[in-house]
């Protein structure tokens, strides 16, 4: 409960930004050259470890050209794909180079408001703000099926979101459940060394490899042109593609099927059940694995922001990332915000542009 205590030792700020991967930082990076004042509020360590706390054979999908921040282009070659690490490094120097306000280990716990603006609760601090951006992506939480509670304790389970090195496993063969993007490269991982299996319904590839010349200087600009520009909410066909989009996620964009085939990978029915603590399929199967990693998506993780601004499955009433119904807050960094870049470096920083502008102009 909000006491007058509470709010007499709060501290009054004009924007409140949560989050300081990729898209905090950009808003930060725009608020700041307007001469605005403004606090970053981020969880983690250090700036950049939203990155840095994924798995260790992670690559991007974009070239080098296409990850940096308005002010400082991303280093070494443009064509090239960069590893999670130096993303998460670059971003560390981005928030140093223009002297961010970033405040890490400050966990959200609150988003409310009274009648004189929005309250941030973040651990013992409250925070007094007349702008609230949440600059998070809408895969906050893990989601990972109820069944997993009947599954043997002998077998070790982690989310896609724990994974970080084969080291984690026993030794044995192990099953991945979801053949999305993280599932497919996961697993191409893990067959290097064990017996892998994946269940999951086929989602797609991408019809050409990233790293082939014609990609890397064409096809890469043609799709992020089409994803960029054509894909967006103020298209009849972004429109369409979109609730698609946000409840399936894309095809395979760097593993293809055969990819999958040539290193051993097995493709198994879907996982219905548990029997004996051992997963059932769809077939009936019993399968005897020693692992199992759930690569089953995300939900919203948004339960903290305590303003009648989300729906039924914890997602924002938006438009283009300004919530009408509460003036003053806005998102970043979510999934298709306006385009199907939006979840993307070069999509996030024209999402960003655009809320500073609404912010500049409030």
């Amino acid at each position: 409960m909000e006491t007058d205590q509470t709010h007499k030792d709060s501290k009054a700020i004009e924007t409140i930004i949560i989050g300081g991967g990729q898209a905090g930082l950009s808003v930060g990076y725009g608020l700041a050259k307007a001469g605005r004042p403004f606090l970053i509020l981020d969880a983690n360590q250090r700036v950049g470890d939203a990155w840095r706390n994924r798995w260790d054979s992670l690559k991007l999908f974009t070239p080098t050209y296409l990850n940096s921040l308005d002010g400082l282009p991303f280093p070494g070659k443009k064509h090239s794909f960069i590893t999670k690490d130096q993303m998460a490094d670059y971003l560390e120097q981005y928030a140093q180079k223009f002297k961010l306000p970033v405040q890490t280990r400050t966990r959200v716990d609150r988003l409310s408001e009274n009648g004189h603006g929005f309250v941030v609760m973040a651990g013992g601090e409250t925070f007094k703000a007349k702008n609230v951006v949440v600059a998070m992506t809408n895969y906050q939480k893990p989601k990972i099926p109820d069944l997993a509670k009947e599954i043997s304790p002998e077998i070790v389970q982690l989310h896609s979101k724990d994974y970080r090195n084969p080291g984690q496993l026993k030794d044995g063969s192990v099953l991945i459940v979801g053949a999305g993007n993280s599932g497919a490269d996961i697993a191409l991982e893990l067959a290097k060394e064990r017996k892998t299996y994946v269940s999951g319904r086929d989602v797609g590839h991408v019809p050409f490899r990233l790293e082939s010349i014609i990609a890397r200087y064409l096809l890469i600009r043609l799709v992020r042109f089409v994803g960029h520009h054509i894909l967006t909410i103020r298209t009849s066909i972004g429109r369409k593609m979109r609730p698609a989009v946000l409840t399936s996620g894309g095809p395979l964009v760097r593993v293809k099927p055969d990819d999958l085939l040539s290193a051993g990978v097995e493709r198994v029915p879907r996982v219905k059940g548990v029997k004996n603590g051992l997963p059932v399929l769809e077939n009936d199967q019993v399968l005897e694995v020693q692992n199992i990693i759930w690569s089953t998506g995300f939900t919203p993780g948004f339960s903290w922001i305590d303003l009648p601004v989300l729906d039924e499955r914890e997602e924002p009433d938006h438009e283009r990332g300004v919530v009408r119904k509460k003036p003053g807050l806005f998102f970043v960094g979510l999934n298709f915000l306006y385009a199907m870049t939006s979840d993307t470096i070069t999509g996030t920083r024209r999402d960003a542009r655009y809320i500073v502008k609404q912010i500049l102009s409030s």
